[in-house]
């Protein structure tokens, strides 16, 4: 949580500065020293009313004791609402606050823990004098309490606000509430919440089929990148990775001939480690910019526009739909989609290849994927002079990964078969094109393989290029998180515990 102890100004600048622009609405509710639910009722045209979600009385502990000014463990009224429109029950408003009991009268104690009443309306109603002091300002990632509440993404912003309300120079209630960054806009905002995607195998490098490429993959729930845009004058982008965003954008307002926008980069993961992170960037980027203008293109078409997919399809299926994904390749040969071995890089304005089976990966399946702090996997010119040195692959090897792939792995998943699934993986590593990209590794990749297998993963894998390593269990992931720990000591890196997301990107709109 970033916070600011300044006068409400002060801290609205400052907020602005980390954030971006806010609009004339946020910052009256971040820094009105009066009643909210009346400047909500203005600001919608629409009566508000109190949704009580938690309402007990409990001992206070140190924190919320100093804050009130009360011994720990006396008695505080806690209370959890919602301030939401009354027609459409559209949530506006998280609050949190902590009452001491002591400073209550009857009446007053009554209508707070027996009734769905705003708090202003109480003091009011009991004509209390009192005033509003407000502490702190701050922005915070969204939890499960805001997702809930809002239908927000985990992780987006939330803005936030802390005061309390002092009668006879004591603190009578401290209140926190927050409220979505993309609610209260002047402008309709396009918030898209991607996947990750391991990439398991390319499938064919020879050719001799008459197709190429093809590829077998998993798409993640984490890592995931968040994108936030809205219409502009001109086109622009902030945040991590923000050039790569601005490319596809680019080419998709070109390609359609529309407006501006500004895209906003609030989370991702770096690029060039087995992830995928570049295709889910590009095409968010192009899917924000449609959104915004009304233009209903597809993912596939996206992807084409900003020449992702060229080789595999994974990553824009992956986009699309999610679960366990093989792709089917490309025609190959004189005259057909491709006539050489490229990476997706080299590779403009050829298809994504077709989806050609896809089933949800099994829930209970968990995904520790290991990154260590080695070089880049190869990509670009280099990665494109890897596929010239090493293609065509051995037929013999290709028939076999074709044979692994269709007979143990596919079945495996449908039939949620931990053992035979891992027992596949593990040898996708030691054939086809997986075989040379391992090859190109640092040895802590190796090394990791190895001992989160030891540590009781059913697989262990390098995807795409790397250095991004996975194991999956069904079991217990501390032994194999602390294996991998160990194994990347020498170089330091990080370690995700997740799952594979069985839909696509996420995609809503607010204002």
């Amino acid at each position: 949580m970033v916070q600011f102890h300044l006068s409400p100004a002060a801290n609205i600048s400052r907020l602005e500065k980390s954030l971006g622009r806010l609009g004339p609405v946020q910052k009256m509710l971040l820094g009105t020293d009066g009643s909210v639910t009346g400047l909500l009722e203005v600001v919608t045209n629409s009566p508000v009313e109190v949704k009580t979600l938690v309402q007990k009385v409990m001992p206070a502990d140190e924190a919320v004791a100093s804050d009130l000014e009360i011994k720990p463990g006396e008695e505080v009224n806690f209370r959890v609402v919602l301030l939401q429109k009354r027609d459409s029950q559209e949530a506006l408003i998280y609050a949190v606050s902590h009452t001491p009991i002591c400073r209550l009268e009857a009446g007053f104690k009554d209508d707070l823990t027996r009734a769905d009443i705003p708090i202003g309306v109480i003091l009011k109603k009991h004509s209390i004098e009192s005033r509003r002091e407000i502490t702190s300002t701050s922005f915070v990632p969204a939890g499960d309490e805001h997702c809930r509440a809002f239908g927000v993404f985990p992780r987006e912003v939330m803005l936030s606000r802390s005061y309390k309300i002092i009668r006879q120079g004591r603190p009578l209630i401290s209140i926190k509430e927050s409220f979505p960054y993309n609610s209260f806009r002047e402008r309709e905002r396009v918030i898209i919440q991607t996947p990750s995607r391991l990439h398991l195998t390319l499938t064919d490098l020879t050719g001799s089929s008459g197709r190429v490429d093809g590829g077998v993959g998993i798409s993640l729930d984490e890592p995931n990148i968040l994108l936030e845009a809205e219409k502009s004058e001109e086109l622009t982008a902030a945040g991590v990775n923000a050039d790569r965003a601005l490319s596809a954008a680019k080419a998709v307002q070109k390609h359609l001939n529309l407006g501006g926008a500004h895209i906003t980069l609030r989370g991702g993961y770096k690029l060039h480690v087995g992830l995928g992170g570049g295709t889910q960037i590009g095409i968010a980027a192009g899917k924000a910019l449609c959104q915004l203008y009304g233009r209903p293109l597809s993912v596939r078409e996206i992807a084409r526009i900003i020449s992702r997919g060229g080789t595999s399809g994974i990553g824009t299926a992956a986009f699309e739909m999610g679960g366990f994904l093989v792709d089917g390749g490309h025609s190959f040969g004189p005259g057909r989609e491709k006539m050489s071995f490229s990476p997706s890089s080299a590779c403009g304005g050829i298809r994504p290849a077709p989806v050609i089976a896809r089933h949800d990966f099994p829930s209970a399946w968990k995904i520790i994927l290991a990154l260590p702090e080695v070089a880049a996997g190869s990509h670009g010119s280099r990665e494109a002079d890897i596929f010239r040195q090493y293609c065509p692959l051995p037929e013999a090897e290709v028939h076999e990964l074709c044979y692994q792939i269709l007979v143990r792995l596919m079945p495996a998943v449908v039939e949620e078969s931990l053992d035979d699934f891992g027992a596949a993986v593990n040898r996708l590593q030691d054939i086809g094109f997986k075989r040379v990209e391992l090859m190109l590794q640092h040895p802590v990749v190796h090394r990791l393989m190895g001992e989160m297998r030891q540590a009781g993963a059913a697989c262990a894998g390098l995807s795409s290029f790397g250095p991004a390593v996975y194991a999956i269990t069904d079991g217990g992931c501390r032994d194999i998180e602390a294996a991998a720990r160990e194994a990347m000591s020498g170089v330091g890196g990080d370690i995700l515990i997740t799952h594979a997301r069985n839909e696509g990107a996420r995609l809503r709109t607010a204002c």
